[in-house]
């Protein structure tokens, strides 16, 4: 008895694997003939890029293909966000893809047929518009998931909510928008979220390969504005002042022991960066106020606390200490929390990514001290961030053009594979809680 169940164990073990097989061979013969199209869809995205919450254009083309897949759709979300709902044949978990659809304010210069020559206006200053960071890739991804998963949805075993979000690098000041927005106005219920899955293009990660971190993988960010006020002056009488600009160089360099000496850098790295100072606007002019803008950088909730009462404690305390005052706020426009997969979440997917890209291709990474508004979807349910390859096989990732840059270039031939890993992810997900 007991030799015949072990038996039938093992052969219902190797039935589940052998279709488990089978649905991944699926998976990935659909995105490889899909590949020509992504890279269709991501060119003609390119070419046509839109800021944050001016995504017209482009909301209307991925609406009107999620409809035309069958795929319940709304749109609207976050001024111009679209998400469609997939409901697979079988009951099961609901499973959240999401794709950010903003260009840079960034005037393009690669030498590409299909480079960027919008225009627009931005902060009341005309600029140039440009897929600088890869959500032209990211959505075009996400449409080649969406058709796949829609192709095989009698046989998924829950429901897809494919998140499309406007303004992942933030807004205009007076704005609101971003994944914080998307998830205040609802889209993670109706039906409500268990899990979520994101990725990010990488132009200095080789195409062919993925990377991840499980917990704290892209930093919390805050912003701050410092004001300085002291007693302006002739700059010929420096002793009748109060200067707010002395007294603004040594607030900065006061900031720069924060990380090395309170920060524990075997544990987690942080930053602190003053980005911008304004003050004065003639050479023997001592000014009345200093105005000071940075941005902080932390993996924890706790360092980041730490970040904000330092900072604050040196900025007011330098201050008094010259005769001036110092006010300051943080956050001053942003924040966004930790990008954090949970550790768990990332544990079970690993082999789904291991066995989509090959084990040797599947890379633990550093922690990233860029943000990502993905965070906020992470504060509410289990989610999992991963980065996909984007540089020429052989290139050097010191040499790539970086994201954010008149130069940043994508190797299209690693599309097909971002397709794969969500799919599989969703499906492997799906498969282990049925």
């Amino acid at each position: 008895m007991k030799a015949s169940l072990i038996l039938s164990l093992c052969i219902f073990s190797l039935q589940a694997l052998a279709q488990k097989n089978e649905v991944r061979q699926q998976v990935n013969a659909k995105a490889d003939a899909l590949q020509e199209q992504v890279i269709t869809w991501r060119r003609d995205f390119h070419e046509h890029p839109e800021l944050g919450n001016h995504e017209v254009r482009t909301s209307a083309i991925i609406a009107k293909h999620l409809q035309l897949l069958g795929i319940e759709v709304t749109t609207g979300i976050a001024t111009t966000g679209v998400v469609g709902v997939l409901k697979g044949g079988h009951p099961g978990p609901v499973v959240a893809l999401r794709a950010d659809m903003d260009g840079l304010p960034v005037i393009e210069r690669t030498p590409v047929p299909f480079a960027s020559k919008v225009k627009t206006t931005y902060n009341a200053q005309e600029v140039g518009v440009m897929h600088a960071c890869g959500h032209d890739s990211h959505m075009a991804i996400l449409m080649a998931v969406a058709q796949v998963l829609s192709s095989m949805k009698a046989d998924l075993h829950g429901t897809v909510k494919f998140i499309f979000q406007p303004a992942e690098e933030g807004v205009e000041p007076g704005q609101k928008g971003g994944a914080e927005q998307m998830v205040k106005e609802g889209v993670l219920e109706n039906p409500k979220v268990d899990v979520v899955f994101g990725l990010h293009i990488n132009s200095q990660t080789e195409v062919g390969k993925i990377t991840y971190r499980p917990g704290g993988t892209m930093a919390g960010v805050n912003d701050m504005q410092i004001i300085v006020k002291g007693r302006s002056a002739h700059g010929a009488y420096p002793w009748s002042s109060v200067d707010p600009i002395v007294t603004s160089a040594q607030i900065i360099n006061n900031l720069q022991t924060i990380v090395s000496r309170n920060i524990n850098v075997t544990e987690n790295p942080a930053v602190v960066t003053i980005g911008a100072i304004k003050g004065g606007n003639r050479s023997n002019i001592i000014p009345e106020s200093v105005e000071m803008l940075g941005t902080l950088r932390s993996f924890t909730p706790a360092d980041e606390k730490m970040l904000v009462t330092r900072v604050t404690e040196i900025a007011t305390k330098t201050a008094e200490a010259q005769g001036a005052t110092a006010t300051v706020k943080i956050p001053y426009s942003n924040h966004y929390p930790v990008t954090y997969n949970d550790p768990e979440l990332t544990q079970k997917m690993l082999p789904s990514l291991q066995q989509t890209a090959g084990a040797a291709n599947v890379l633990l990474r550093p922690p990233v001290t860029g943000a990502e508004d993905f965070s906020f979807y992470q504060e509410k349910v289990p989610g999992l961030f991963i980065f996909l390859g984007g540089m020429p096989k052989g290139g050097d990732p010191l040499k790539a053009p970086s994201h954010h840059t008149p130069d940043f270039y994508i190797d299209e031939s690693g599309f097909s594979l971002g397709v794969k890993a969500l799919c599989n992810m969703t499906i492997d997900y799906m498969n282990n809680k049925k």
